[in-house]
């Protein structure tokens, strides 16, 4: 049986005691097909299942830093606005303005600090070890960012691990331009095995067998115009759909051999940037409805 671990937590004046499993927990971004790891963590979070070492990638950061805060339900609530006045889409005027599809100081400023609190507390406090990947627009490579103290600095760093090529703006960070952890490691499976934990957890936005397209002409094109500054961006852009399919290719074979959990949806995913509240909330109870299913499966991997 592996080595757990009980940490204690503080929220407010309450403190917490909690088991937590020593393994890795992988989260695969994808935008809106987040809600999908969103019902697979509130599932975990609800049975009190936490692991020693989470990674979290683009919308996979977002439900990293809301599994380590202990907050089941609002990486759900920011990803399906139930209030207007809270949806992240901008419309054609304020996307020509802004230069961005959605509202990232609503996503990043208002929504953890007013409108969904987030419990910074509870997270500085964790003994869970949280890293969001980013991309570095000088070199072309992911780095693995960590923060316990700033916490406009952790949320700027979750803006920059979502921030999407083309659709969003670079995000600065200590001088330094970053956009979207998916773009130089979508899943990191190869960092989670340099933690050293015998067991690593894999949740994926996408089907079984899902492999990416290489990039067609015009759309190389246009990356190289937007980009033209950063040389190493774009030929990690123009090498993702190689590097994305060689990693799935080598996260089957360690499947098949038992040697990491993945679970991924059954379904037809939404799509990247899904409106559609109905569609979205029924993927986020797919998550969950998986987890439920798949829950012995895991424990049983956990502990052997």
């Amino acid at each position: 049986m592996p080595e757990t671990e009980t940490g204690l937590e503080r929220t407010g004046k309450e403190v917490i005691k909690m088991n937590i499993k020593k393994a890795t927990l992988v989260l695969e971004g994808g935008a809106t097909r987040g809600v999908f790891t969103s019902g697979v963590l509130d599932y975990l979070m609800e049975q009190d299942v936490y692991m020693s070492h989470v990674i979290g990638v683009s919308a996979g950061a977002c439900n990293a830093v809301d599994y380590v805060s202990r907050q089941p339900g609002r990486t759900r609530d920011c990803m399906i606005p139930t209030d207007k006045n809270m949806s992240y889409y901008y419309g054609i005027r304020d996307f020509m303005k802004e230069r961005s599809l959605m509202n990232m100081e609503l996503i990043f400023d208002r929504f953890p600090k007013e409108l969904l609190p987030f419990d910074f507390d509870t997270y500085f406090a964790s003994k869970i070890e949280c890293e969001l990947v980013t991309t570095n627009c000088l070199t072309g490579k992911a780095e693995y960012m960590t923060e316990r103290k700033d916490r406009d600095r952790l949320m700027k760093i979750c803006r920059a691990s979502c921030s999407m090529p083309l659709l969003t703006p670079i995000v600065n960070i200590d001088n330094v331009p970053y956009l979207d952890g998916g773009l130089a490691d979508s899943v990191p499976i190869r960092r989670a095995q340099k933690k050293g934990n015998d067991k690593i957890v894999v949740i994926l936005t996408k089907n079984q067998g899902y492999r990416k397209k290489v990039l067609s002409p015009a759309m190389q094109k246009l990356y190289r115009r937007a980009y033209r500054s950063y040389p190493d961006l774009v030929r990690t852009i123009f090498r993702r759909s190689f590097e994305y399919n060689r990693t799935m290719n080598y996260l089957d074979q360690l499947e098949k051999r038992g040697e990491i959990f993945i679970l991924r949806p059954l379904v037809k995913p939404v799509s990247r940037l899904e409106r559609n509240r109905e569609m979205l909330y029924a993927f986020y109870e797919h998550g969950c409805q998986c987890m439920e299913k798949k829950m012995d499966e895991l424990m049983a991997y956990l502990e052997k």
